[in-house]
């Protein structure tokens, strides 16, 4: 019952955690959409990042709470592939990936083409296929290495098919959002190898998974210009590296304990994607070293709640699935927080719970939500086994 009772603590904290990054994000999402020349208009309320924020956080909180209740095991291809969500969702994302390329269906933000724009009445909601094609790929891959088992071994009749499958999305998605796949591809690597698959296997598609993201680095003018001022910051202050510097500015001003909530001033139009992307830096700026290192903490929480929950899941599908879960969002924060940083070149990388923007907002809320239902099951068969004994 001790064992049952922890576990059952392990789902709370691990609720706690992401439901007060969640807050973070909603505070300093207000904060960073401050703009001295403009006022609110509640008219035009799904206009405004801090205003759709109101309606994102209640609706991610729910989504959580419906999916810590949805069996788990219902998404594993132990039934059959027709019989899981798993396979449909998958296609599903190949397909609206397909739609977004389109541009009757595809909107253009950013000189990028990664959303599609869906009419609701007086609003129109933008919708971000490569973040579902994403989860989608983890649950897949979570689901065919269960399935698989031993056999995941077998180089051209389990390794290869698996691969091809995970390739073919992820060149989707290179199409519309190279960093996601890049980090797609990443995230797929590590899950296969912590599955099991044989170390030679894995090594194989590298050649091609590196020579395509230098053909699609140099076909690019704007990603050879970041890697450029990556390299040379100075030689592009005023252009390529201008968001970078500006980033370290707000941290650098915020030194221990920050200017103080809301008074700092690299929102006010000085750092882009300040609501985004960059929403650690305003953090940053106002609370200091002290409020980013509790953010970091937080997300070091999740990752050992989130660890305990692998180790005590039991069976392998559950300890695959929540092994891509904590390993998508923790290597998530841990770029975005590099880019940030400028450890990294700049990329636009979400800050899981914490940056605007609804699409990863919920389905990383869900996903959490999967992984909470992971602990609970956990937690049930824990006491089951002890009630026998």
């Amino acid at each position: 019952m001790i064992i049952a009772t922890k576990q059952s603590q392990v789902a709370n904290n691990i609720a706690a955690v992401v439901l007060l990054l969640m807050a973070v994000g909603t505070l300093f999402v207000f904060s960073a959409s401050a703009n001295i020349g403009q006022e609110l208009d509640l008219g035009r309320f799904y206009d405004f990042p801090s205003l759709r924020r109101i309606l994102f956080f209640p609706l991610a909180c729910l989504l959580m709470y419906v999916a810590s209740c949805f069996d788990y095991h219902r998404f594993s291809l132990a039934r059959g592939w027709m019989r899981s969500p798993t396979s449909y969702w998958l296609v599903l994302s190949v397909a609206l990936l397909i739609l977004v390329l389109l541009p009757e269906f595809g909107a253009e933000i950013n000189r990028a083409r990664r959303w599609l724009r869906i009419p609701l009445g007086p609003v129109v909601v933008s919708f971000q296929p490569s973040e579902l094609a994403k989860w989608a790929a983890v649950f897949f891959l979570a689901a065919v290495c269960d399935k698989c088992g031993p056999e995941l071994k077998l180089y051209w009749r389990r390794f290869v098919p698996v691969c091809l499958a995970i390739a073919a999305t992820v060149g989707l998605v290179a199409i519309e959002d190279f960093g996601t796949a890049a980090f797609m591809a990443i995230v797929a690597f590590l899950i296969l190898a912590s599955a099991g698959a044989k170390w030679w296997h894995l090594l194989t598609p590298l050649p091609f998974g590196v020579a395509g993201f230098f053909v699609l680095l140099i076909s690019s003018p704007s990603r050879m210009l970041r890697i450029a001022a990556f390299l040379s910051p100075e030689q592009w202050e005023d252009s390529a590296a201008y968001q970078a510097n500006q980033s370290l500015v707000a941290l650098g001003s915020g030194w221990l304990w920050g200017k103080g909530l809301g008074e700092g001033i690299c929102k006010y139009g000085h750092l882009p994607e300040d609501t985004t992307d960059f929403v650690f830096a305003i953090i940053g700026e106002e609370l200091g070293f002290v409020g980013t290192a509790a953010v970091i903490g937080l997300f070091i929480a999740f990752v050992v709640l989130g660890i305990m929950v692998v180790l005590r899941s039991q069976d392998r599908f559950g300890q695959l699935l929540a092994g891509g879960i904590i390993l998508t969002i923790a290597l998530q924060a841990a770029l975005n927080i590099g880019v940030v940083t400028v450890v990294l070149p700049t990329k636009g990388i979400p800050l899981p719970f914490v940056s605007a923007g609804g699409t990863s907002m919920l389905l990383s809320a869900a996903a959490v939500g999967v992984l909470l239902n992971i602990a609970k099951q956990a937690t049930a068969v824990s006491a089951e086994s002890e009630g026998k004994q």
